[in-house]
């Protein structure tokens, strides 16, 4: 399952959660953005329940996009325990994304 991030819920569903979180900046404007989001849903919904899929608009959320110096879109981060622990930017492959996430 996907679900929306803003400034407000970031905190408690990436920061805080039990289980790792894929977190994928994005826009509706942005064609690479487009061509990854089919499989970021597919890992969320291949992933349930062991991987939180979160994704920002950084249209919607400028705040949160500076704050995670985001310059260039798509970006994929990977947080665990509260902490970034792997970034990515531009288009990837599943098999790309899933190793950030080992």
């Amino acid at each position: 399952m996907e679900i929306e991030l803003y400034k407000e819920t970031f905190e408690q569903e990436v920061l805080q959660s039990d289980i790792p979180v894929l977190v994928d900046f994005w826009a509706t404007w942005c064609g690479p953005c487009k061509m990854i989001a089919p499989i970021v849903k597919e890992i969320a919904d291949e992933y349930d329940g062991k991987i939180l899929v979160g994704k920002v608009n950084v249209d919607e959320e400028p705040d949160l996009t500076m704050q995670y110096n985001v310059s260039s879109i798509p970006t994929l981060m990977v947080f665990k325990n509260g902490q970034l622990v792997n970034k990515a930017v531009g288009y990837r492959e599943k098999d790309e994304i899933l190793k950030m996430l080992k």
